[in-house]
């Protein structure tokens, strides 16, 4: 059976949390690895953890739930953590405030695997995401959608496939450690470095043409959105080259301008 890693990070993040682990409390799909990685909150976080641990062994789901709290280097520092404290199939990254949006969306993700993969389990699944507000209700669907086909030159036209929604195979994942040298944007890095090493080795990604998450809309990039624009235009021309990332700077500009 597949099992799948889901990693949340935490910081002082108890006003958010609750809606995190109950999504994935309440799957019915019971081989699930949750790690939660802290870096030492002085909140209420880790009471909040230790709860939703307490609750998760008394419904006897099949869940392993795991909790490293200690000070780190920041977001992407955890997230390494978490990478190299994973045991599923695949790993996929739910950070605080950030939801599964029902309580069987892992039981659809396997089944689409099963019913699509013929056999050989794809490096990547990805789904559409949507958009909420800090209370958990629906504020959109997210403007940017996964193409039919994904290849790591998709992402040129910007990261069409946000992190909570995108499942990487666990040894592509861990392969690909996140670039400390980014504060903001090393998640789109790291999503495109894991797609190159599918289309290098000709594994297959898989289009759950789904919605698999729900997205906490004020995160940390929208808290630094220029910083977080001017990394991912480095990001860009490092995969892309200068050229084809100043056209297609040229053509967001266009596009938030004119296309609503």
């Amino acid at each position: 059976m597949i099992t799948i890693t889901y990693v949340t990070i935490t910081y002082n993040a108890a006003a958010v949390l609750d809606r995190t682990l109950d999504s994935v409390l309440c799957q019915d799909y019971p081989h699930i690895h949750h790690l939660i990685i802290d870096g030492a909150s002085t909140d209420d976080t880790l009471a909040k953890v230790a709860d939703y641990t307490t609750r998760s062994n008394a419904a006897d789901n099949g869940h392993d739930v795991q909790l490293i709290s200690e000070p780190d280097g920041g977001i992407y520092d955890a997230m390494n953590k978490g990478l190299r404290s994973a045991t599923g199939d695949y790993v996929c990254f739910l950070n605080a405030g950030d939801s599964l949006p029902a309580a069987d969306t892992v039981s659809r993700i396997v089944e689409a695997v099963d019913q699509q993969a013929g056999g050989q389990l794809p490096a990547v699944l990805y789904g559409d995401t949507d958009i909420v507000d800090a209370e958990g209700r629906f504020l959109h669907h997210r403007r940017l959608q996964p193409p039919e086909r994904l290849t790591w030159r998709s992402f040129r036209h910007g990261m069409l496939v946000c992190h909570q929604a995108f499942y990487a195979r666990t040894d592509f994942a861990m392969a690909n450690p996140f670039n400390l040298n980014y504060r903001y944007s090393a998640d789109v890095d790291w999503c495109i470095r894991v797609m190159k090493q599918a289309d290098h080795e000709q594994v297959p990604m898989l289009n759950l043409h789904a919605v698999v998450a729900h997205y906490l809309k004020e995160g940390t990039t929208t808290q630094h959105h220029r910083d977080s624009l001017a990394e991912r235009f480095n990001v860009m021309r490092t995969h892309y080259g200068l050229f084809t990332t100043l056209v297609m700077h040229a053509w967001f500009v266009v596009r938030a301008v004119f296309v609503k």
